[in-house]
């Protein structure tokens, strides 16, 4: 039987992730939506090359800032990795799932 402090890194876990993956969700959709209104600039009015290439750049820099937040283990707080589907951490081999 597992005691209250795995039950709670497992949620806490768990919570991280599906945070994470929603704002995998959320980047992926912005840095999609200003590509199709560069290549359609009448969709939602004019916007300048420039403009649309700052908004994906400011996207990806606000996904990586609260990817470095988040994406930590709930035990040790270091950082995960790249692998979203994390059993085990790899730095203090706390069970994460």
């Amino acid at each position: 039987m597992q005691n209250k402090g795995q039950k709670r890194i497992q949620r806490e876990f768990h919570v991280r992730q599906s945070r994470q993956i929603v704002a995998i969700a959320i980047t992926l959709f912005l840095v999609a939506l200003s590509a199709v209104l560069y290549k359609r600039p009448g969709v939602l009015g004019e916007f300048t090359k420039g403009t649309l290439f700052g908004a994906q750049i400011a996207g990806i820099a606000l996904f990586i800032a609260f990817t470095a937040f988040n994406w930590r283990c709930p035990a040790c707080n270091k950082n995960l990795g790249s692998d979203i589907h994390r059993r085990v951490c790899r730095k203090c081999g706390t069970r994460l799932k």
